[in-house]
Parts: C-alpha cells; sequence; structure tokens
C-alpha cells in the first residue's frame, strides 16, 4: 500500500492527494509555497493519537530500513492546519498536512467564564457564542474573520486588545496535547508537589517533565537573560515562563510553540467579561519626534488599545473610500462618506499625518469614560496635535476600518503584485519608536518597496506589509537582504523580530541574531525533548535555513 493508503487503513478521518488539494495546502497566508504529500482530514482526537504513533514509528525504523535500502519513513512528519491564515509559513511541510478544520471544530462546553473547544473552531464562530454570555476572548487578532483557534495558540495570539489584556497565553486554563508517542496528556499548571508526583511515573510524561525541568533549572540564568525586554513577543520557546519558583505550567510552552512540540487537541480558555461602552480617541502626527513620549503619556491613563498606522495606509484608505466603506456595518452610507470630509480636507491643506494614533477606552460607565477622553486631550495639549475625540460607534468605525482593511485594499489594488509579509512583525519598546520607525523606513525606501506600516503603538509592535512582483527573481533575492537589514536594526534597540505572527520558516533562520547561539541551543534540546525524531512541524523555531526560505517563495 501506498502512504496515502496506509494511513486511511488506522483512522477515521478522509485522506487526500489529489492535484487540487496539495495545491490549495502548499500555500498559506505567507508568501511561501512549499507542497505536501498527502493532507490528512482527523476526525477527532484518537485519529491523531495513531497518525502520529505511525508516523513516529516509521522514522523509528528508519535506520534499519536504510540498511536495506529502503527511506520509507525517512521524510514523514507532521503539520497541523487550522484555518490556514499563518503569515510566516508555519502551516506548510513537504509531508503530512493535518487539517483540523474539517471535523474538529466547535464548543464542547461553557463554565462559568471558560470554554472547552476544539482547535479548528473558527474564531468567527467562537465569538458570537461567548458574547450571547456576555463574555469575550479579547486577544483576537486583526484576520479574526478568518482565524481558527488553534492557529491563535499554535502562534500565541494577540491583537489590538493586547495591551489590556495580554496575548493568548494568558487565557489557556488546560490543554489536551498529543505527544509523539501517541497519548493524549492533559496539560496544565502543576505545584511544585504535582510536578513532583509528575516526574515519579518514570513513563514517557514523566521524563519530559523531569528533563524540560532540569533543564531550566540548570540554565536559569540564562533563560531568564534571554526574556526580550518588550510586552509582546512570539520568537522562540517561551522557557523563561515555565517554572517560576512556585508552579511549572507546560502550557506557557506549548502555546506559541507553532505545533513543532506537541498536537492540541482540546483547550479550556479563560474568558472576559465584556464592557458596555467604548470610545475613540484619534491623534494625528505630523512627524515622529514626540511619538515616544506621546505614547507614554497616554498609557498612564490604562486605555484599552493603542493603535496606529501611517501615510502610505492613509493614502490607500482615501484612494479606495468607497471599496472601503461596503466593508462597514452601516445604514447610511453617504453619511459615512461625508464623515470623511475632515480628513479629506486635512490632505488638501496641510498633507497627511505621518501617523495616525487610535485610543481606544472602554468602561461599564459611559461618564468615566468621557472623563478619561477629556484627561487625555488635556494631558497631551502641549505636544500641539490635531485630536479628535469621537462621538458616535460610527465614526469610531471609521477608523478602525482603515487599520483593518488596509492588507486587503493593498493586496487588491496593485496590478501584477502581491503582499509579502516577511519583516512584518517586528517589536521595540514604545520609547525607541521615533528613532526606530525613521531607520526602518530609510531601509525600505532604499529598496523602492511599495508598502504599508500599521501596528500597536502601545506594544511598540508594527507590521510592514510590502508589495512585490515574486516573478522576479531580483524580488526573491531583496527578501534575505532587506531581512538582514531590518533584523539588525531591530536587534539593535534590544527588540523582538516577531510580537505576533510567530517564527515559522520565514523567521526561523535569524532568531540566532536575536538569541545568540547559546539559547537557540537550549531552544534544540528543547525540541529534541518533546520531539527527537523532528516529526512534528520540522524547520520551525529550531532548523530553519535561510536557502530553504528562498528555495520556496512563491512566484507569483
Amino acid at each position: 500500500m501506498n502512504l496515502k493508503e496506509e494511513i486511511q487503513a488506522i483512522i477515521e478521518g478522509e485522506c487526500a492527494s489529489d492535484e487540487a488539494t496539495l495545491t490549495q495546502y502548499s500555500h498559506d497566508a505567507s508568501l511561501l509555497e512549499v507542497r505536501p504529500q498527502l493532507v490528512v482530514f482527523p476526525k477527532h482526537s484518537k485519529d491523531i493519537q495513531v497518525l502520529t504513533k505511525y508516523v513516529a514509528d516509521k522514522k523509528a525504523t528508519y535506520d534499519v530500513a536504510q540498511e536495506s535500502g529502503t527511506t520509507d519513513g525517512a521524510s514523514l512528519s507532521l503539520t497541523v492546519r487550522a484555518a490556514g491564515s499563518c503569515m510566516s509559513g508555519g502551516s506548510l511541510n513537504e509531508s503530512i498536512i493535518v487539517d483540523v478544520s474539517k471535523h474538529m471544530r466547535g464548543v464542547l462546553s461553557f463554565e462559568g467564564n471558560s470554554a472547552r473547544v476544539l482547535p479548528g473552531t473558527f474564531y468567527r464562530e467562537f465569538e458570537p457564542e461567548t458574547l450571547k454570555r456576555n463574555l469575550l476572548l479579547p486577544c483576537f487578532t486583526a484576520s479574526k474573520n478568518l482565524c481558527a483557534l488553534g492557529g491563535m495558540i499554535g502562534n500565541n495570539a494577540a491583537g489590538e486588545k493586547t495591551l489590556r489584556y495580554g496575548k493568548m497565553e494568558n487565557f489557556i486554563e488546560e490543554l489536551k496535547v498529543v505527544f509523539v508517542d501517541g497519548k493524549e496528556y492533559v496539560v496544565k499548571p502543576l505545584s511544585r508537589s504535582e510536578l513532583d508526583a509528575k516526574i515519579a511515573q518514570g513513563d514517557f510524561e514523566g521524563n519530559l517533565y523531569k528533563d524540560l525541568f532540569e533543564l531550566i533549572v540548570k540554565n536559569e540564568s540564562m533563560i531568564h537573560g534571554a526574556k526580550p525586554q518588550v510586552s509582546k513577543n512570539s520568537a522562540g520557546y517561551y522557557l523563561w515562563n515555565v517554572w517560576n519558583g512556585a508552579t511549572f505550567d507546560l502550557t506557557r510552552l506549548i502555546v506559541g510553540s507553532q505545533g513543532t512540540l506537541g498536537i492540541v487537541t482540546e483547550a479550556k480558555l479563560r474568558l472576559v467579561p465584556v464592557e458596555k461602552y467604548s470610545k475613540l480617541f484619534v491623534v494625528f502626527l505630523r512627524d515622529l519626534t514626540h511619538l515616544g513620549d506621546l505614547v507614554k503619556e497616554i498609557l498612564t491613563l490604562n486605555p484599552e488599545t493603542v493603535e496606529s498606522y501611517d501615510d502610505s495606509t492613509m493614502k490607500l484608505a482615501i484612494r479606495f473610500l468607497p471599496e472601503m466603506l461596503r466593508t462597514m456595518k452601516t445604514g447610511s452610507f453617504l453619511k459615512l462618506m461625508f464623515s470623511f470630509i475632515p480628513e479629506v480636507f486635512m490632505m488638501l491643506t496641510g498633507g497627511i499625518p505621518k501617523l495616525i494614533v487610535l485610543v481606544e477606552f472602554s468602561g461599564n460607565n459611559e461618564a468615566e469614560i468621557e472623563t478619561k477622553m477629556k484627561a487625555l486631550r488635556n494631558k497631551i495639549a502641549h505636544f500641539k496635535f490635531t485630536m479628535r475625540a469621537t462621538k458616535s460607534m460610527s465614526e469610531s468605525e471609521k477608523y478602525w476600518t482603515i487599520r483593518r482593511e488596509s492588507f486587503n485594499l493593498l493586496r487588491k489594488h496593485v496590478a501584477g503584485m502581491r503582499t509579502a509579509p516577511f519583516v512584518d512583525d517586528v517589536v521595540v519598546r514604545p520609547e525607541f519608536l521615533p528613532e526606530f520607525l525613521p531607520k526602518m523606513r530609510a531601509i525600505l525606501d532604499s529598496y523602492k518597496l511599495v508598502y504599508t506600516i500599521a501596528g500597536h503603538a502601545g506594544n511598540g509592535n508594527f507590521h510592514i506589509i510590502p508589495l512585490m512582483d515574486m516573478k522576479r527573481q531580483e524580488n526573491h533575492d531583496l527578501i534575505a537582504r532587506v531581512s538582514e537589514e531590518i533584523f539588525d536594526l531591530v536587534v539593535s534597540f534590544k527588540g523582538s523580530l516577531s510580537g505576533e505572527h510567530n517564527d515559522g520558516i520565514i523567521r526561523t533562520p535569524y532568531l540566532e541574531k536575536m538569541y545568540g547561539p547559546q539559547v537557540c541551543d537550549l531552544f534544540r534540546q528543547t525540541k529534541e525533548l518533546f520531539d527527537p525524531l523532528y516529526i512534528l512541524n520540522p524547520g520551525k523555531k529550531v532548523g530553519g535555513s535561510i536557502e530553504y526560505t528562498t528555495k520556496h517563495l512563491a512566484r507569483g
């Protein structure tokens, strides 16, 4: 039997290897193309357990098979995929793709302020159910209408509300995970006595906890010294989060690991109450000189969000205004058109601001929000920026729509070019932004790239999305050069290469630039404790190369 037939015989789900399916799964939201051998649609956790054991056994017998002249199983590996919206190539693989979005989706239960969910559940399906209970998972991304919860766990998702609430890692109470022995385990925070009991088991699970605990304790100083000094980070393995001296929490390592340590089959997520009111305060910056000071003063008032987008994004929005407005939930298209007159007038009389900063305040008391809005206006008046406090949800929505739709507008309206996310998720501390952003733009401009910049100013996290003609070889060569220069700049400001979109294929080769060889060797050791045969999503976090990335850039 061939690979498809062998796997189909042991699982209840389906397998596909037809041309259309393999072509579809050769792509995600990244600029990469990696063709798999097979796509599997597991029916349930048992299918994943059986599949993992099958691949592990094939890989373990490779050395014996090699002696007889065969290589059956040598290159087998598993990459779990849900929505396929990963921008770093984290859901691509040359071997077996495991798509959990077909069968393994849905909300299993609500328990107070928590929910149990399957990994293939789309956020757009989950949020209406939480809102019925006046609850929210607040670490949703700008692509919340596209992404799935399994991917949000794998990437350690974050978005516009992260400034206040934190990332996905802050909302995981418990996970069910299939490790490479093909068994499903419950992973949750353990006290020291519970950890000791786990280690005493002496089985695969016990030895895993024992070896990881020893690695962390032995290298404690190096690990904590490596923790990025920024408020958002998705780069590397978060070894500094696992053991705090009292609690050993393996969920804090599994989240953000992009399926390289185990396969999540169920999650218990903590939710927060929805607040009734919110209003937006908009600040228009003619230059970036005082951006760091501005953000610092804004943060003293504890806003819900501090978001931003650049002049390129604003030009794009005005240029394609009617199309953008059609995406907005409104009963008065003309009213919204007229609401943009102040922005158009600003462009005509004084030019477009270099950066537009959106500050949102939320709460259960409208008067309290108004007080904070007034306090912010008074607090930052000395900067003499143009400011606007929105008066309605529809007025606020026009700014949010610009922020959220710029990527789609850019993608749709430049003939022969495509969005090319590769330095799309950098983070530096907000106080460094006035110096960092102009230097970053100077690098991009030196290569004459067309791009937009939008991001989370309160966290110093910015998304740079260039447009490139990927049929041209010189643009393939350009990606490595631009990456080197941008990442060198980020590291010089002690920042992170990724705040939300994770390492995947595109950034894994640059992790040593950020962490150094010794810490990256700890990442390798961590990977091999969980997955010594490299069957789980290989080439991400550990073992990636610039040559592999360049070879797999999509053409078109």
